[in-house]
């Protein structure tokens, strides 16, 4: 798979998993075999990210993701997303994935920040 390709392919998941709140379509359609998962919050392997991705769907109904920037390189790609949560949480999030070579994702690690009310810039985290 190209660059390019992986980048729809990483947008398409995200968006599946989280806006649409339908993570086992999600790695039925865009998972390789194994699933590593570096967030300490989520257990190794798609059923683990299935159940994790069904309970927040459950506690946080609404909850938005919107791609700002898209960046590929190899087997990688990297979004940077701004997460929207009920009530007034938002977030300022990286997320890369890596994908085998037959297009499938297969690692994923992510880190976020809460949006602050004040800044000491007039520049956005977006």
């Amino acid at each position: 798979m190209s660059a390019a390709e992986n980048k729809e392919a990483a947008k398409a998941f995200y968006d599946l998993m989280f806006n649409q709140s339908k993570p086992a379509e999600a790695i039925e359609r865009f998972a390789g075999d194994d699933y590593i998962q570096h967030n300490p919050e989520v257990a190794d392997g798609k059923q683990e990210f299935i159940k994790y991705f069904d309970r927040m769907a459950s506690e946080y109904p609404g909850k938005r993701v919107t791609f700002k920037r898209a960046i590929a390189e190899g087997n990688f790609v990297v979004l940077h997303c701004r997460q929207k949560w009920p009530g007034d949480e938002e977030y300022a999030g990286i997320d890369i994935f890596r994908f085998d070579d037959q297009g499938r994702i297969v690692e994923h690690w992510d880190v976020l920040q809460i949006v602050p009310e004040k800044s000491a810039n007039d520049n956005t985290m977006f």
